[in-house]
């Protein structure tokens, strides 16, 4: 599902923020990416977003040679994704319905697809009752859960959240990571970028985690921290 091949990212102000960067994620997994702030874990998800392109190196996500995609297949690709941050990034003027509804309108859906899938991923979601409301009227976690639904619903092969639980209490987190991980048993591959060690730890899952743009350990069911250092990391 990914793959970064000897990726490197510099920027032009000189800051190296990936260095030979070798990961494979397949189909169906879930993973962790950890790290400080600084630590590359934003610019990873860029170049799988192509957001970024690589400085060196090849990125495939889903199929798609990403590093030298063409500008006009790029939307193929981002289609292919689900993706929810931190600030939600829901508009305002648009209905819960609306929001997710939009999500399907820029790729071209037609209109009895949107009707079928919205109130699909709202029920998914625990949102079905809210759909007429607006994001002013939600909480923090329930916006949250509005943007989940949006990213879903074009039925992506991959979700990508990047700090999904940064604006939320510890409660509403585990609700929101209990969401992506029932997601994943259905057969999504998930891939979430975090500081929340907390999550990490209890959730067993696996884990990358980076350091000054490099590769320090990536460990099937491991924890957020390793206190002695002895870091195991596969190519």
């Amino acid at each position: 599902m990914i793959e970064f091949k000897n990726v490197v990212k510099k920027y032009p102000n000189g800051t190296l923020a990936l260095k030979d960067i070798n990961i494979k994620v397949e189909k169906g997994e879930f993973a962790f990416i950890i790290g400080s702030s600084g630590s590359g874990k934003s610019t990873l998800i860029k170049l799988i977003l192509k957001e970024e392109d690589p400085t060196e190196g090849d990125v495939h996500v889903n199929g798609y040679h990403v590093s030298s995609l063409t500008r006009n297949v790029v939307p193929s690709l981002r289609r292919s994704l689900g993706c929810v941050f931190q600030d939600f990034r829901l508009l305002p003027n648009k209905t819960v319905y609306e929001n997710v509804a939009f999500a399907m309108q820029i790729t071209e859906a037609l209109p009895k697809e949107i009707r079928r899938q919205v109130p699909m991923a709202l029920a998914l979601v625990g949102l079905s009752k809210k759909a007429n409301v607006y994001p002013n009227q939600l909480s923090g976690g329930e916006q949250q859960r509005v943007a989940v639904a949006r990213a879903l619903v074009n039925n992506p092969a991959l979700l990508v959240a990047d700090e999904p639980t940064g604006n939320l209490d510890p409660e509403t987190s585990w609700e929101i990571m209990k969401l992506l991980t029932e997601i994943n048993h259905r057969g999504t591959t998930v891939l979430v970028a975090t500081h929340e060690k907390t999550i990490v730890d209890a959730m067993k899952k696996r884990v990358i985690a980076l350091d000054k743009g490099e590769i320090v350990r990536d460990q099937e069911k491991g924890l957020y921290g390793n206190e002695d250092k002895n870091y195991q990391i596969h190519s």
